[in-house]
């Protein structure tokens, strides 16, 4: 399996926090804290990166399983686990999220800016491949860019923001190169009840933001 993220994967979470500010870590942690997370339940990462939100989740108490092609990601998630809860247990898969058959087995399903690296009509797929995962009424999590919205000044900069980002992956990771997604539409359209969204702010516009979905019974 070729690593894509073996050149830009080392600097993730620099480039995402020189991007960002502390934004995108912000958007990551959102949905998880003691109302959402409870000890015991079983939540599945789909494409880590360093993850520290799936370390978040452990220290809620949760059985934690981390999903991810890269293994340079995987390797940088497991340097974080050892610097800040080396004492937490949790299981990493090396595999492309599409080849993990564990369905019905999560209480909760997080995609943190993962869905993005797809065109559109695989992310579709991705997103409904995640929710087969999840057991009935499970939470289904996606944190990502903001569709862009506000007057046409505040739209653009939104739409220029995510190009450069989207280009640079595209060129380091050969990730796909599209518009920003929609995701709540596309989590309703795949059956999902939206049940909340957080936003998070750059220079006081929206610019990533958290959608909470839940999986009908």
């Amino acid at each position: 399996m070729r690593d894509k993220y073996k050149y830009i994967g080392p600097v993730y979470d620099f480039l995402s926090n020189l991007y960002s500010g502390k934004s995108i870590h912000h958007c990551k942690t959102a949905m998880l804290d003691v109302e959402t997370v409870k000890p015991g339940d079983k939540i599945l990462f789909a494409g880590v990166g360093h993850g520290r939100d799936a370390i978040r989740a452990a220290e809620l108490g949760a059985d934690v399983t981390v999903v991810d092609l890269s293994e340079t990601m995987l390797r940088k998630f497991g340097e974080a686990q050892v610097k800040e809860a080396p004492n937490l247990t949790i299981r990493r898969i090396h595999s492309d999220i599409m080849k993990v058959e564990e369905f019905e087995q999560y209480d909760m399903v997080v995609a943190n800016f993962f869905l993005n690296v797809f065109d559109e009509d695989m992310m579709v797929k991705v997103l409904e491949h995640l929710i087969r995962l999840g057991k009935a009424d499970a939470r289904v999590v996606v944190g990502d860019f903001c569709y862009p919205t506000g007057n046409v000044v505040a739209r653009m900069f939104k739409k220029l923001y995510w190009y450069m980002a989207v280009f640079t992956f595209w060129l380091f990771a050969n990730n796909a190169f599209h518009k920003i997604y929609n995701y709540p539409e596309h989590m309703k359209k795949l059956g999902l009840e939206v049940t909340d969204k957080k936003h998070f702010k750059l220079l006081n516009m929206d610019c990533y933001w958290s959608i909470l979905g839940r999986k009908q019974a």
